[in-house]
């Protein structure tokens, strides 16, 4: 060890062997004082970067090199691998770019890797869009109406609408809650929706499932965000609509609700409730029985999210196996 200019140079190890090693792993996490690290070697330079992402603290070290930049395996964000510096439009919208990752001054003697820990450099923070942030507010209840919230969660093509006997009975309930019981009403139809599948965050580490979601953050087509808005912040009561397909709820009402991990799991990782005093009820209808098994999952989990359920939570309709006539069971429900 050399000290030269208040710099404190610890050897990592031989050039030829960190290449071999690095053309190998891409990248690799070394520990000084426990200061994590993460070394590169892309177009015969070396890079050391703060092993911390600058976004929710990922460790870049677990992620990948691409094209000079370090990319981060919670959320994508990439840094040149030499200067820390973000690569512009790789992370979520933001009003400017997404701040600098801290390096390391490195160097090369008699074919030796150097590292000056006491030479890193500064961390610029990212700025946010605050506009995709409305989401992350405190849910506070608004004086007015009670709120109802229904939700149809039947596929069905825009271009080519059929009728739907779940979604046709939930614009009823919401029609007749409106002029009998002079609440506020309405509806989203997932179906009209353009909204990403959930991608596992969660699965890469519980922190890297955020709120909002990472994915309504990084992606503004994205339109999940309106049910975040309602479910959190608008309705007082939820009423949710689905067909049984084999069995079981809709795949949109999966598709959402995988997305509603980002809404629970806050929760188990910041003990912060968003839903409070809000109830949830069903109507379920099909072509074949089934009816009380898609209630139940449909009931604990939105009571994992913080919803609560009546006496007399849900209404199914179905003509059963016997009866697989669904021009006679959507007329039924027509007529009915």
């Amino acid at each position: 060890m050399s000290h030269e200019n208040n710099s404190e140079w610890i050897l990592i190890g031989e050039v030829e062997k960190l290449i071999q090693e690095l053309d190998a792993q891409g990248l690799k996490e070394l520990e000084f004082d426990k200061k994590k690290v993460v070394l590169t070697y892309h177009n015969k330079e070396f890079g050391a970067l703060n092993n911390k992402c600058n976004h929710m603290g990922g460790p870049l070290s677990r992620g990948k090199l691409k094209n000079g930049c370090v990319e981060c395996p919670w959320h994508y964000w990439q840094f040149n691998h030499k200067t820390g510096e973000s690569l512009e439009g790789s992370a979520e919208p933001l009003s400017s770019k997404a701040g600098n990752v801290p390096s390391f001054p490195l160097k090369i003697e008699n074919g030796s890797l150097f590292i000056d820990i006491k030479g890193e450099s500064a961390r610029t923070r990212a700025v946010y869009n605050s506009g995709l942030m409305h989401l992350n507010r405190e849910p506070v209840r608004e004086p007015g109406k009670i709120k109802v919230l229904g939700i149809s969660t039947t596929v069905i093509d825009k271009d080519h609408p059929r009728f739907s006997t779940s979604e046709d009975l939930l614009i009823s309930a919401l029609k007749q809650a409106a002029e009998k019981l002079d609440v506020e009403t309405k509806i989203i139809k997932l179906s009209e929706l353009s909204f990403r599948h959930c991608e596992g965050f969660y699965s890469r580490h519980e922190k890297a499932c955020t709120w909002p979601c990472s994915i309504t953050k990084m992606d503004p087509k994205d339109e999940m965000g309106q049910v975040y808005e309602g479910l959190v912040h608008w309705a007082d009561v939820v009423i949710l609509s689905t067909p049984i397909r084999w069995g079981n709820a809709s795949s949109l009402y999966y598709k959402m609700a995988e997305r509603l991990n980002s809404v629970q799991n806050q929760i188990t990782i910041n003990d912060r409730v968003l839903i409070n005093n809000k109830v949830a009820g069903f109507l379920i209808t099909g072509g074949q029985d089934n009816i009380q098994a898609v209630a139940g999952q449909m009931l604990n989990f939105f009571g994992e999210l913080g919803f609560v359920a009546p006496p007399f939570p849900y209404v199914g309709h179905s003509l059963g196996w016997s009866s697989e006539d669904m021009e006679r069971n959507m007329d039924y429900v027509k007529q009915s």
